[in-house]
């Protein structure tokens, strides 16, 4: 299963997207050998993400943004070079494109060119090397999160890739899927040799499997370069404050306010949930929202956490049962939008899935305008969460363009600016440093301090010690998918 090893080559690379005036990375010098594997770390924006989707030649051509420098892969341009790189990238579903589990592995093989008889037996090698035994047949639609990565690893390895890449690949995953997927990657670059690049914010998960550290700088290059130990311990806590999650340098989330009343906002009666209408998730569930305090959500992947926190938000009808909103004769699913905008706040899974226009600031706009309110005021909300979730210099910016962190933060702010009593939160925290996960903590506090309700999805255990009074776990379903 072995293919050669790729290196990787930068000098004074950088790159913007067009219409902004600060450079994302500038300046870039890196030598990445056959074989490394190594840790890109770095603040939130400070163009991780960017790299690696230039070195698997998908970042764009001189419309989507300005490149200085040199990107060479064994030598070459990445888009010269795809079939030598293979991407994981961070959200599970966005990667299955086919209906089985064999036909998606095959998929990229298809596109190379590579022989029938060769891609099949490519299939099967790939699949036992990330440790996905399923049948070659199985519904991709019956996969958890975890499975679903390791899928996407497995359709990377078949192509036979000299360099592997990984955007945060862990991240919307619960902790067994976690495990999950970084043993698959162990096997796979041991039993293949190839090359490794992986992104993650926290550096425990990962700092095992690889030999190096490279940090990037927003707007700059690489300013640490080194082994892991190397670098954590010369650049330990300047990571840390710059958001790095690094082992000993964890963030302290402030102490909640000690609320003196609470009332009950909405609760669930008899509840029960499906993501299509002959497929029942769960039934009898009997759960309240009041007003301060915050409920978490857990559970594994695909156990019905999005499903359940869309039905409550009224986007999902139930499929038995009530979501009842204290004060209102009607269920949330039968509101209009405008209701909705000002009396539950829905903050989406994957934040692309909100975002309906070309500019931050229209944006964060959207719903105070849907209901009426005067320019000026707007402008402020619009200004303080932009300036209290980093996203100030970023009002001019597309909102697709922005870094995975940025995407969320921006989705949080956009609900949060019609300041609802009430807020659905599907991983609010998933693809954030340390410090802008303090900051959006610390935002989410007030908010609960000042009598607002949360319903919480969530694998983030620090997330759920710093503000849940109350969890709700979820287990997976006994059927799923029909």
């Amino acid at each position: 299963m072995t293919s050669a090893a790729a290196s990787i080559r930068a000098r004074g690379w950088g790159w913007r997207h067009a219409g902004r005036s600060t450079w994302v990375v500038s300046g870039l010098d890196l030598a990445v050998e056959p074989g490394e594997r190594v840790l890109l770390l770095g603040a939130s924006g400070s163009g991780k993400s960017t790299l690696v989707h230039a070195l698997a030649g998908v970042l764009g051509g001189d419309d989507d943004g300005e490149r200085r420098g040199e990107l060479l892969i064994d030598g070459r341009a990445p888009d010269a070079a795809r079939g030598r790189v293979g991407l994981v990238l961070q959200d599970p579903d966005s990667q299955v494109v086919l209906a089985r589990v064999g036909d998606d592995v095959a998929f990229g093989c298809e596109n190379l060119g590579v022989p029938r008889e060769e891609i099949w037996r490519r299939v099967r090698e790939s699949l036992d090397a990330v440790g996905l035994d399923l049948p070659l047949w199985h519904p991709t639609s019956e996969l958890s999160g975890g499975q679903k990565q390791r899928l996407a690893l497995a359709g990377v390895l078949a192509m036979r890739p000299g360099l592997i890449l990984l955007d945060e690949p862990t991240a919307n995953l619960d902790p067994d899927g976690v495990i999950e997927v970084r043993d698959a990657v162990r096997r796979v670059v041991e039993s293949t040799g190839a090359t490794l690049v992986v992104i993650e914010h926290r550096v425990s998960v990962w700092r095992d499997l690889v030999d190096r550290v490279v940090v990037l700088e927003a707007g700059g290059g690489a300013v640490a370069d080194g082994s892991v130990d190397e670098v954590l311990r010369r650049e330990g806590a300047g990571l840390a404050a710059s958001g790095v999650w690094v082992p000993g340098f964890e963030p302290a989330a402030p102490a909640r306010a000690t609320l003196a009343g609470s009332s009950r906002l909405l609760h669930t009666e008899d509840l029960s949930i499906a993501r299509v209408a002959s497929t029942v998730l769960h039934t009898g569930i009997e759960l309240e929202l009041a007003s301060g305090r915050m409920l978490a959500v857990t559970g594994p992947n695909g156990s019905g956490k999005s499903t359940l926190g869309l039905t409550i938000a009224g986007l999902l009808p139930p499929a038995a049962g009530a979501v009842v909103v204290e004060g209102y004769p009607d269920q949330p699913v039968r509101w209009k939008s405008r209701d909705l905008v000002s009396r539950i706040g829905t903050v989406f899974q994957d934040p692309e899935h909100q975002f309906l226009t070309g500019r931050v600031s229209d944006e964060l706009s959207i719903g105070p305008k849907a209901l009426g309110m005067p320019g000026p005021e707007i402008a402020r909300r619009s200004a303080d969460l932009a300036e209290r979730l980093r996203l100030d210099h970023l009002m001019h910016a597309n909102p697709f363009t922005l870094s995975g962190g940025e995407k969320r933060r921006l989705s949080v702010a956009a609900v949060l600016a019609t300041r609802p009593p009430i807020l659905v939160l599907d991983e609010p925290t998933f693809g954030q440093d340390s410090r802008t996960w303090l900051e959006l903590v610390g935002m989410l506090r007030d908010l609960l301090d000042d009598g607002t309700a949360a319903l919480a999805i969530t694998h983030d255990p620090e997330f759920v010690s710093a503000l849940a009074d109350d969890e709700f776990r979820l287990s997976v379903p006994e059927v799923v998918g029909g």
